[in-house]
């Protein structure tokens, strides 16, 4: 496959946006066990993992096609007080990368980039998941 710098853009944000992730699930595990909520700290160390492996998956593709990843931008993890908190700042971190992987899947579509098609996909297919069973959550605390 040759390299297009748009797709290696959507393979950089992604990386940017998991790594972030498991940054976030990371913390939000200890602030739960912290708080004596362990249940709900198995369910964030759960979600780590789970990001972890999606960047896995896009570093990969991305040695695939001659590029390394580089740069990596992590968000800051907000000083959240409140699980309630937490599921809302998981809800918009979750969101945009929901937009990220829809618009990527629809360029590769686009530009007949079938491999990097299929992968954001079924990344956005795994975060379309995750973004509902956070507002069946929000919804069970409200």
């Amino acid at each position: 496959m040759l390299t297009n710098s748009k797709l290696s853009w959507y393979l950089k944000r992604g990386i940017d946006h998991e790594m972030s992730a498991i940054q976030h699930y990371s913390a939000q595990a200890n602030m739960c066990y912290l708080w004596g909520l362990n249940n709900e700290a198995e369910k964030f160390k759960e979600e780590a993992e789970e990001e972890f492996e999606h960047a896995s998956r896009l570093i990969s593709f991305l040695l695939k096609i001659g590029l390394t990843p580089s740069d990596t931008q992590l968000k800051p993890v907000p000083n959240t007080k409140s699980l309630h908190d937490i599921l809302i700042v998981d809800w918009q971190l979750e969101k945009e990368v929901v937009d990220l992987y829809s618009e990527a899947a629809d360029f590769c579509q686009k530009n007949g980039l079938e491999e990097a098609f299929n992968l954001f996909n079924n990344l956005l297919k795994d975060e379309l998941h995750h973004l509902k069973s956070i507002e069946t959550w929000i919804q069970e605390l409200d």
